[in-house]
């Protein structure tokens, strides 16, 4: 059974924007994994995919998760990894959470993920 889905879309120029206003973005949004992850990119414009998917796919996960980003889920207790084969895998304040599907997907301009939620029980 599905719990919740949750999708958002997010403009890569509307992220840009925010990070030069913003030069402390990347910290807020990043985990401090996922901004090693990042550092391993040397192409600006590879790196600006890599933050507005992760900033996607944390916002799907809070709608799917019914709360929105705020007091219950925060940018820092969502962290996504990728597994060997480069799938996107998700832990929830560190713990790998196997019942929470992510798929993040790029186009020039925008970034789209969806999160599904199975229940548990």
């Amino acid at each position: 059974m599905i719990q919740g889905i949750g999708v958002d879309l997010t403009e890569t120029k509307r992220i840009q924007k925010l990070m030069q206003r913003q030069p402390r973005l990347t910290e807020r949004i990043l985990t401090e994994r996922e901004r090693n992850v990042l550092s391993r990119y040397t192409n600006e414009n590879r790196r600006l995919e890599f933050i507005a998917g992760r900033f996607a796919a944390k916002e799907a996960y809070s709608k799917a998760a019914g709360c929105g980003i705020g007091k219950d889920v925060s940018f820092q207790s969502i962290e996504l990894l990728s597994n060997g084969t480069g799938r996107p895998i998700i832990y929830i304040n560190g713990v790998y959470s196997q019942h929470v599907h992510v798929s993040i997907s790029h186009s020039d301009h925008y970034v789209i993920a969806q999160v599904i939620i199975e229940e548990t029980s």
